[in-house]
């Protein structure tokens, strides 16, 4: 949920000197840019991985800090709802077989997690939207104590001054009125990580961009919300709704939503930046008491806390990163897109799709994003979150195509060029590359076959709370077996 805060409300005057201060941080980041500021390490990438915690009837129970305790392990972190939690995965390269030891790391990390949970009687889903989830779950204790949370949930509000409006389309829409950001919880992600240069960062930034389509198509697994059938990737409509700061009359006038795609192409991280400060208000006002200025005259690197912070309440698909490790600045590009799940060698074979074709677009001589709109790809973008398996791209060269013969056609193929130009090792491009191809010949991806079991489960008989509770059962022994989502079979 980005950087942690000690102060549980804000005055007038702790705005005011907020903004003061984080116009300050932009003008020495603009300036540590312009000097060439910024680490010249190999690319590093990283991931993170939002997960869920349900109870014995595969119902979600609100036991984060007794599991977390329990596990003991500081790659496991808190999350927004008691029943989520979060693993960070450290920073790494991407060259030769790492991945290939990756896999076998997670798997030993969540199996770790699972025996440490299951003392509590409690089990792990790693799944975009956990489809047991019900309005009446999120009521009560339902957040976990960390006063980021509670602070983000009072600035919501305060923005908005009146209650959030849930209005979602799909097979069976949702509309309901709700008084807290619990909903916002039931959004489980998948985050990757690209540490790159300055002059670097646009191109992988707008290629990223290109991407988030495709991988939604490749990648939904979030069809269900509170008993309704939705959207194939539901999380990114329910996180902008869930979180938006706006009153219908601000959104009538076109005032952005802190859960953003973006306005447009890019030639600088500074543009970002410089966006978040110009149009989105601060929600968590907490300054600290660095001199920037003073950091930078002074040959040290400055934290920038209230740039960083601020950037931490707009959330973008795509995020821009300034960070600093043992005293090194360097900038990344978070990409945000994917959902979690459905096991981990899928997740993998996402982001080697994603960190392969993203090396190709970004390295174009004729960059795609000269040839398309930007409109068009928020197009894309919601195509793939909405419709999933179904969906239908815009692509320059190719005009209105299907997501499967883009990927299978141009995008797969661009991968396999990218991880090999990164050194990536022949065995971990024939170990996950082919799911993606598998997942665009079959036509199937996690919200595809969570449907397809409800539908299924429900013509055996079951009504639709038995269905999701039973789907979710075959779901997680699918998880722990970690095939591919594409091989796994509808039950009779």
């Amino acid at each position: 949920m980005g950087e942690d805060i000690t102060t549980p409300s804000f005055s007038r005057e702790h705005r005011q000197r907020y903004r003061e201060k984080v116009r300050r941080c932009l003008d020495v980041f603009e300036e540590m840019l312009s000097t060439h500021h910024f680490e010249h390490a190999p690319s590093r990438t990283g991931l993170e991985i939002e997960l869920n915690l349900v109870d014995s009837d595969h119902q979600p129970t609100m036991k984060n800090a007794e599991v977390l305790r329990e596990i003991a392990d500081p790659a496991f972190q808190t999350e927004l709802g008691r029943y989520n939690i979060e693993l960070n995965v450290p920073p790494a390269e991407l060259p030769g077989d790492a991945v290939l030891e990756l896999e076998e790391k997670l798997r030993q990390d969540l199996n770790h997690a699972e025996e440490r949970a299951s003392r509590h009687g409690a089990a792990i889903a790693m799944i975009g939207i956990l489809p047991t989830l019900r309005p009446e779950h999120l009521t009560g204790d339902w957040m976990s104590p960390n006063p980021r949370y509670r602070a983000l949930e009072d600035a919501v509000f305060a923005a908005r001054r009146e209650d959030l409006d849930l209005d979602i389309s799909g097979a069976e829409p949702l509309r309901m009125t709700t008084g807290t950001i619990a909903p916002e919880s039931a959004c489980t992600s998948v985050q990757l990580h690209l540490q790159v240069s300055p002059t670097d960062f646009a191109a992988h930034w707008n290629a990223a961009q290109l991407l988030a389509g495709p991988q939604l198509a490749l990648g939904a697994n979030s069809p269900y919300l509170f008993g309704h059938q939705l959207w194939a990737e539901t999380r990114t409509e329910l996180f902008l709704q869930a979180t938006d700061t706006r009153s219908p009359e601000l959104r009538n006038q076109g005032v952005r939503p802190p859960v953003y795609f973006g306005d447009g192409w890019i030639t600088s991280i500074f543009d970002l930046f410089e966006e978040n400060v110009q149009y989105f208000p601060a929600l968590l006002p907490e300054c600290t008491d660095e001199d920037p200025e003073a950091e930078l005259a002074a040959g040290r690197t400055p934290q920038l806390g209230e740039l960083r912070l601020h950037n931490g309440t707009v959330y973008r698909w795509n995020r821009p990163i300034y960070d600093v490790v043992d005293g090194e600045p360097h900038l990344r590009v978070e990409n945000r897109v994917l959902p979690a799940g459905p096991t981990v060698v899928d997740t993998l074979a996402n982001a080697a799709f994603y960190y392969g074709a993203l090396e190709m677009l970004a390295q174009d001589e004729r960059p795609v994003w000269t040839r398309i709109s930007f409109a068009a790809a928020h197009s894309n973008f919601t195509a793939g979150a909405r419709d999933g398996v179904e969906a239908q791209f815009y692509w320059p060269g190719y005009g209105d195509v299907p997501w499967d013969e883009l990927v299978l056609r141009h995008l797969l193929p661009l991968a396999a060029e990218g991880l090999a130009r990164r050194g990536v090792a022949a065995s971990v491009v024939d170990r996950y590359l082919p799911i993606i191809e598998a997942r665009c010949k079959w036509r199937r991806n996690g919200a595809w076959w969570q449907t397809e079991t409800v539908t299924a489960l429900e013509r055996s008989g079951l009504d639709r709370p038995a269905a999701l509770a039973e789907m979710l059962r075959l779901y997680l022994t699918g998880m722990h077996a970690n095939e591919p989502v594409h091989t796994w079979q509808i039950p009779d």
